[in-house]
């Protein structure tokens, strides 16, 4: 009876969360008090055992350091820089504005980078008289592309480096990068060829507006500006060495956010950073995994990896590409945070039924979960983003539009995620059997 109970509570939580009528943190939230109402587990095993409180940390921690250094203006200042470097020219900056989201989002985080850059785009589109849909659509692809590469770049990533201890931020740019830079080529080569007609300027005179703004008038010179660099650069630093002097990802994002705080606190105001933190995808994050907890509590979670093992007779290769196309086919219709949520204790059951090499299923589900974000507007919290801020200016995406490139993006992005974990990590594994 509780395994129902805690499947119905999970399955009508999804499906709120899908259609986003009601706030979805206030739904995730809704359903894990149910189930502690329900009795399905305590509240000391949700608070000790199904939240995961490094991930919620470490993104609150990089959300603080993020909010500091927008108020610097270096993000506006690196945008309309680079766009008066092109001359304004629409494939290069379309081209640029790829690039800058794409690392942005490795470097911080997808859902941020394009909270900061989409704004940007979007006046200087309209500036420069150009279709934004194409824009739009270049950084949402970006996004997902670009933080597939790290582990701090998309929150799937960073729900997986939190659950796996020898997964580091070098691990995930050795791994990932490499196929995320080569489908980053690609998405680019096959956007220019689509929309070739529309990127092409009707007026020159319209570059004019965009050559006469001053760059330098959002970029604010004060001892924040260089205290944010700094803390920020050392913080990424601390990621790379995470090998070398084993300090937690968590506890070197959380020193940098410390330390930028008490830097700043006569300039920019502790109060005034914390209300600029997004506490709903906390919060978010914070019921999602009370959510699976109850999964977990239950045995949904043992017997869905039973299912998977029973499937593919526990062959690492029909295991890792079956996680790969389910984990890019599901995200695709449903934001990959709680899928990538639920499938983490999934793969680490696999373990207690005899298989030891669990990295390339860590790889696939990364990928996938990433990849397959492209899918759809709702496919991942980066998209939501990009087009609400793009109705807010009236520049509204259909959804069904989005859907006729999102798919074949996803389409061919697992088909050569698919090439890439077979050659890399399953032929290699079958060579020594």
């Amino acid at each position: 009876m509780s395994a129902t109970i805690a499947v119905i509570i999970f399955i009508v939580s999804y499906i709120f969360i899908m259609t986003e009528k009601i706030n979805r943190a206030l739904v995730a939230l809704s359903g894990g008090i149910l189930l502690l109402l329900t009795g399905i587990y305590q509240w000391k095993d949700a608070y000790t055992n199904y939240i995961d409180w490094n991930t919620v940390t470490l993104l609150f921690s990089m959300m603080v350091l993020v909010s500091i250094t927008k108020k610097t203006g270096l993000f506006e200042f690196i945008a309309i820089s680079f766009a008066q470097k092109v001359k304004g020219e629409p494939v290069p900056l379309l081209v640029g504005a790829a690039v800058l989201t794409a690392i942005g989002s490795a470097l911080l985080d997808n859902v941020t980078t394009v909270l900061l850059f989409v704004p940007i785009i979007l006046t200087l589109t309209k500036l420069l008289k150009l279709p934004s849909f194409p824009y739009l659509l270049t950084i949402v692809f970006s996004a997902n592309i670009g933080g597939t590469a790290t582990l701090i770049g998309d929150p799937p990533n960073i729900m997986i480096g939190q659950a796996v201890d020898h997964l580091s931020f070098l691990s995930f740019i050795i791994h990932m990068a490499p196929v995320a830079i080569l489908l980053f080529i690609i998405m680019i080569l096959a956007v220019v060829f689509l929309f070739r007609n529309q990127l092409a300027i009707k007026d020159k005179n319209f570059v004019h507006g965009l050559m006469e703004m001053q760059a330098d008038t959002y970029l604010k010179r004060t001892p924040m500006l260089y205290q944010s660099i700094t803390v920020l650069t050392l913080t990424i630093l601390g990621f790379l060495l995470h090998p070398i002097v084993h300090v937690e990802l968590t506890t070197v994002a959380a020193c940098g956010a410390l330390l930028l705080l008490l830097l700043t606190e006569n300039e920019a105001g502790t109060e005034r950073v914390f209300e600029d933190v997004e506490w709903v995808t906390l919060f978010f994050f914070i019921g999602l995994f009370m959510l699976v907890g109850g999964l977990e509590k239950v045995g949904v979670i043992d017997e869905l990896a039973r299912g998977i093992m029973w499937l593919t007779q526990g062959d690492l290769t029909y295991t890792a590409l079956l996680i790969l196309w389910t984990s890019g086919i599901f995200s695709g219709i449903v934001d990959n945070i709680p899928f990538v949520a639920a499938m983490i204790p999934v793969i680490q059951e696999f373990q207690a039924y005899g298989m030891a090499n669990l990295d390339p299923l860590w790889w696939a589900l990364a990928l996938g979960a990433c990849l397959g974000g492209n899918g759809t507007l709702i496919g991942a919290s980066a998209n939501v983003v990009v087009a609400g801020l793009a109705e807010g200016a009236n520049q509204r995406i259909p959804f069904i539009k989005f859907l006729l490139y999102g798919i074949p993006l996803v389409l061919v992005s697992l088909i050569v995620a698919t090439i890439y974990i077979y050659l890399r990590y399953l032929l290699p594994f079958q060579q020594t059997l």
